[in-house]
């Protein structure tokens, strides 16, 4: 599957732990950034990843942040986006059966990569 990802500071160690797992797991990623820890605008990386999984060149996209409320909130603004935070197990599914959301937020203050595969596992693998 071909999945963008995109973090802001607060979220780039995480982005980069689920970046080398995916790609591990023989996802395609493509990284929207942010490069390091230094602070940043949250919206620039949004929107950058909106755009392309509105236009359809990545299949799904995951967008971290501290709590991954304003990943969720300035990717909505996009044409073709469904964002949604998440951060349990049944959020997750309900998003994807329901609500047939493309792209995942997650909150980078709330969980370790552990969990944050756990629930882009269920995100990638629930259909609509």
């Amino acid at each position: 599957m071909r999945i963008a990802i995109a973090a802001d500071h607060a979220g780039f160690c995480l982005k980069e732990q689920l970046r080398r797992k995916l790609t591990g797991e023989g996802h395609q990623i493509v990284d929207f950034g942010t490069t390091s820890e230094a602070s940043c605008d949250y919206p620039d990386y949004a929107q950058a990843l909106g755009r392309d999984v509105s236009q359809g060149r990545s299949d799904r996209g995951i967008l971290v942040c501290s709590t991954g409320i304003g990943m969720a909130m300035a990717a909505n603004k996009i044409d073709g986006i469904r964002a949604a935070p998440a951060q349990s197990e049944d959020e997750v599914t309900f998003t994807r059966q329901h609500n047939d959301a493309n792209v995942l937020t997650l909150g980078a203050k709330y969980m370790d990569v552990d969990r944050a595969l756990e629930l882009i596992h269920i995100f990638l693998n629930t259909e609509f």
